[in-house]
């Protein structure tokens, strides 16, 4: 199951994460999301934790919504999947969008 974790404090770890669900089951994997695409790579205020089993994660969090970490209550929710739509409403988008590929360009030589 992956779990969203919200409002997390910049100063927030990994290891921290993954120490408060490690208390209600087995942690595969715990992403903190960081700014790499403007080059600063400094941390963002949300993250991911991917848990072992499904009733885990509903265990982690039904305790962790709303719990205080480093000052700042965090915004606990099972992390919503990609979709096919997402991607058939964008190729839509692209297939619609006018370029110039459809028109005739005329240079004059001088």
């Amino acid at each position: 199951m992956n779990i969203y974790v919200g409002n997390l404090s910049l100063e927030m770890t990994k290891d921290e994460l993954r120490k408060e669900f490690t208390e209600f089951g087995e942690v595969i994997s715990v992403t903190i999301m960081d700014d790499k695409y403007i080059g600063s790579g400094q941390p963002r205020s949300y993250g991911y934790v991917e848990m072992a089993s499904k009733s885990e994660g509903t265990t982690a969090i039904n305790n962790l919504e709303g719990k205080k970490l480093r000052n700042r209550v965090i915004n606990v929710v099972e992390a919503l999947p990609l979709s096919n739509k997402n991607v058939a409403v964008f190729s839509n988008i692209k297939n619609n969008n006018r370029s110039n590929s459809r028109r005739e360009r005329k240079y004059q030589m001088i």
